[in-house]
């Protein structure tokens, strides 16, 4: 069983979970823009700290699921 421990990108080896952050970062932003294009951020109490909250959310399960530790 061949498990990545570093992904090799450009001569550089990164962590698996340093990628599961950036694309937990991306995803988030990208749920962020559909909250406020369609004004259901308004219901937040504080938006930034759900911001961070999907951040994590996203990283957790991107992880699990998609790269394999």
């Amino acid at each position: 069983m061949n498990i990545p421990t570093e992904f090799h990108i450009g001569g550089i080896y990164m962590p698996p979970l340093l990628i599961a952050a950036i694309l937990g970062t991306i995803v988030a932003v990208a749920t962020a823009r559909l909250l406020n294009r369609y004004r259901l951020s308004r219901y937040f109490f504080y938006p930034p700290l759900v911001f961070v909250s999907l951040i994590i959310i996203y990283t957790v399960l991107l992880g699990d699921f998609l790269i394999p530790f």
